[in-house]
């Protein structure tokens, strides 16, 4: 089987199920970002620390952006065949930020993104997939989207956010405050 179709040489994609849409409609961006931060989220698994327990969820979390970016790759107007997501998925994330969480420092100001490699690589996955949710909202504006999608990937957002601080802690790395300037 060859990689390359031609199909798409006039600017033109096929969702699942058949539908030939633009390749800048709001549904190829949305799954798109989605993909974009699942390569991120590789990159941060190769380059994380053997002693951050976190590498089976993440592992998890690919899966999950797989079955996110299948159903948003899925004609809305056929009724077909997709991987779910559930609660128990939104759980685990949130189990975890919970117990990374409580070997942390209180934060007390916004922490500037980066100190190591790995803690760089969960900031760059925080802020796609914020994008990510932005494009989905979007999205959702003109088309139904299962609104546990948006909410699977909001927490997720937040799960980056603590992973990067637990990243810190774990290297010993100072997390560095933002300081405003003062007028």
């Amino acid at each position: 089987m060859k990689i390359y179709t031609k199909g798409g040489d006039k600017g033109q994609t096929s969702l699942y199920g058949g539908r030939r849409i633009s390749k800048d409609d709001i549904r190829i961006e949305s799954y798109g970002t989605v993909d974009e931060l699942n390569s991120h989220l590789g990159y941060l698994i190769s380059v994380l620390p053997s002693d951050i327990d976190q590498k089976d969820l993440l592992i998890e979390i690919q899966n999950r952006l797989f079955t996110i970016g299948s159903n948003l790759a899925s004609d809305p107007q056929k009724d077909l065949p997709v991987p779910d997501l559930n609660e128990e998925d939104i759980l685990k994330l949130e189990n975890a930020m919970d117990n990374m969480d409580s070997s942390l420092a209180p934060l007390r100001a916004f922490v500037l993104p980066g100190g190591s490699v790995a803690n760089s690589a969960a900031h760059i996955c925080r802020t796609v997939t914020r994008r990510a949710e932005r494009r989905m909202i979007s999205l959702a504006s003109v088309e139904e989207v299962n609104p546990i999608l948006i909410k699977y990937i909001n927490r997720l957002s937040d799960y980056f956010f603590v992973v990067s601080r637990y990243v810190a802690h774990v290297l010993s790395h100072e997390e560095t405050e933002w300081v405003p300037r003062k007028s």
